[in-house]
């Protein structure tokens, strides 16, 4: 995966990809800035009457359940259906299908009826769509309970399974984010251990990693687009950490993502393939 950054960035800095996003509002201008400093362009139409055509004009699509409206849901469904009919590759962030039942009944329509690409969640949202025991006590965020780290190598083994195990059942990419992200196509499984504590005090780093993922799948395959993403947020979140404060922060790692070359890339980032 080390050897694949130029390439990748090379397609995109030469194509600019129009990549869709359909995001939070609280997240979205993030999100658009983050896409640019990519070096794609960003298109964040949401409209029910616009948004078929929108997505037939992008070259991937972001869909995230974050702060869910009757329209944006509809919407989803639409942009969904056209990109599967269209071939065009989507990514739909689970956000919030733990302490929603609406999102949930969403996330599983969505999964069944518009094929995506890549299914992105923390743990705990990850483990919701399984249809597994999970815990809701921290709402949108992975719970204490369900968390994965170095500190405890079984519950890396354990998620590393079930991520696989549900990337193979469902034809696709599976992107478990967390301290150590954990990532498979069904067939692989690679782990992420780039990033810093400080990226989860900024509202919208989860949004920003699905709309990063749309940039690098609208020019590569979906598993190393979940890879690369995973490791370039979390290296700009590292090279972040010496702003001063959580304003200075959020800038700094907008900064970081437009500065990411390929030296820093291979100097920083922590990929490793999984071989259990």
């Amino acid at each position: 995966m080390y050897n694949k950054w130029n390439d990748v960035k090379g397609k995109i800095d030469s194509q600019s990809p129009l990549i869709h996003c359909i995001t939070s509002p609280i997240a979205i201008n993030d999100c658009a800035n983050a896409v640019l400093a990519l070096g794609a362009k960003p298109i964040m139409a949401e409209h029910p009457l616009e948004v078929e055509n929108i997505t037939l004009m992008s070259k991937s699509l972001a869909i995230s359940l974050a702060n869910i409206t009757d329209a944006r849901a509809e919407s989803i469904m639409i942009s969904g259906k056209a990109a599967c009919k269209a071939g065009i590759s989507s990514v739909i962030d689970l956000v919030g299908v733990t302490c929603s039942k609406m999102r949930a009944d969403l996330a599983k329509k969505y999964i069944t009826q518009c094929r995506p690409a890549v299914i992105k969640g923390n743990v705990s949202e990850i483990k919701a769509v399984c249809g597994m025991g999970f815990d809701a006590s921290s709402g949108i965020d992975v719970s204490d309970k369900d968390k994965v780290d170095s500190a405890n190598p079984k519950s890396i083994e354990e998620m590393s399974y079930i991520v696989k195990n549900y990337a193979a059942a469902n034809g696709c990419v599976v992107m478990a984010s967390g301290e150590t992200d954990i990532i498979s196509d069904g067939k692989e499984v690679y782990h992420i251990s780039n990033g810093s504590s400080r990226m989860a005090d900024v509202t919208g780093t989860g949004c920003i990693l699905n709309c990063i993922t749309a940039v690098f799948m609208s020019v590569t395959d979906a598993l190393t687009a979940c890879v690369l993403a995973a490791a370039v947020l979390g290296i700009s979140g590292e090279l972040a950490d010496d702003s001063r404060g959580l304003g200075t922060y959020h800038i700094s790692l907008i900064d970081s993502l437009s500065l990411m070359d390929s030296e820093k890339f291979s100097q920083m980032a922590k990929i490793k393939k999984y071989n259990k």
